[in-house]
């Protein structure tokens, strides 16, 4: 697969070919013009450089109407919480905990079953990274058979990083960079029938390992399927550095997620999110629900 570089500079020459730019004429930053048939036409909404992802643009007002933990949102007791579940799990990621992971970088956030809030958390969880001064984030919409990170942020479906592993597109042709200076997504791709086989192949643990290595001060999150339900999710597991269990308070029954932590095999760290849970009227500051969250690791979780 030829470089961005290389694409860049085949598409200019074609340009030129087509009459469409005249040798040795500056390249305007206006709205690009139509291509050759040779070539696929670009899309008008996203921006594209050859040496940078697609730039989208998040309604942070409409993100912070739902809850989301946006940069302009004010100070709130949800976003106080997340300060203290995110911390740990940094301290992991860069290496500075009790011991040193290996991927501790890549966390996973799962469920042991359907409508527990797994989603919402990854999100919540990536923005309160991003607003760290020395980390940044990429948020993976890992959960292949039912995407929904692109949806919850208002954005259209697209390729990513199912077609990566197909080797169809680029790792940069199908990030998004957006108006959260430190967030960047990938999109879970293209459905294919397949997926697990993708997810379990050579070239998934090699991009991992990539992702891993490729920036230090950067932390990954995978929104995951629900463990129970797929087998994409055990398949994840098995190269993560950090998973975290997100369990819905009064909901979840206790052997579901028994099951759940039994079904991952190998992962050193495995934490666990009560989300919708009761406080008293003191612990919630007026808020009726809240999060309960514990660690351990392998299967020994402690209350913290």
């Amino acid at each position: 697969m030829s470089s961005l570089i290389e694409q860049a500079a085949q598409r200019l020459e074609q340009l030129r070919q087509a009459g469409v730019i005249l040798p040795d004429a500056p390249v305007q930053a206006s709205p690009m013009p139509e291509l050759p048939p040779a070539l696929p036409a670009a899309t008008a909404d996203l921006e594209v450089s050859a040496t940078q992802s697609k730039r989208v643009e998040l309604d942070l007002v409409a993100l912070a109407a739902q809850g989301f933990l946006v940069p302009t949102a004010p100070r709130t007791f949800i976003a106080d919480q997340y300060r203290v579940i995110k911390r740990p799990l940094i301290r992991n990621a860069m290496g500075k905990g009790t011991d040193k992971l290996a991927h501790g970088n890549l966390i996973m956030v799962t469920s042991a079953l359907a409508g527990e809030g797994k989603s919402f958390t990854s999100l919540n969880l990536a923005l309160s990274i991003a607003a760290e001064l020395d980390n940044t984030v990429m948020l993976v919409d890992a959960d292949v058979a039912r995407p929904s990170v692109l949806r919850m942020l208002g954005l259209p479906q697209g390729p990513g990083l199912l077609d990566v592993l197909e080797n169809q597109v680029d790792m940069a042709d199908v990030l998004l960079r957006t108006n959260i200076d430190k967030l960047t997504i990938l999109p879970s791709g293209t459905p294919h029938p397949r997926a697990t086989e993708l997810l379990a192949s050579d070239a998934m643990t090699a991009l991992l390992a990539d992702m891993a290595q490729r920036y230090p001060d950067r932390i990954i999150i995978f929104d995951s399927p629900p463990l129970l339900l797929t087998t994409e999710s055990r398949v994840l597991a098995s190269h993560m550095g950090q998973i975290l269990i997100v369990v819905h308070a009064d909901k979840t029954l206790q052997g579901a997620v028994q099951q759940a932590l039994a079904s991952i095999e190998s992962c050193p760290v495995k934490m666990m999110l009560l989300n919708q849970a009761h406080a008293g009227s003191e612990g919630s500051y007026g808020y009726g629900y809240g999060y309960g969250y514990g660690y351990g690791y392998g299967n020994d979780a402690k209350s913290e």
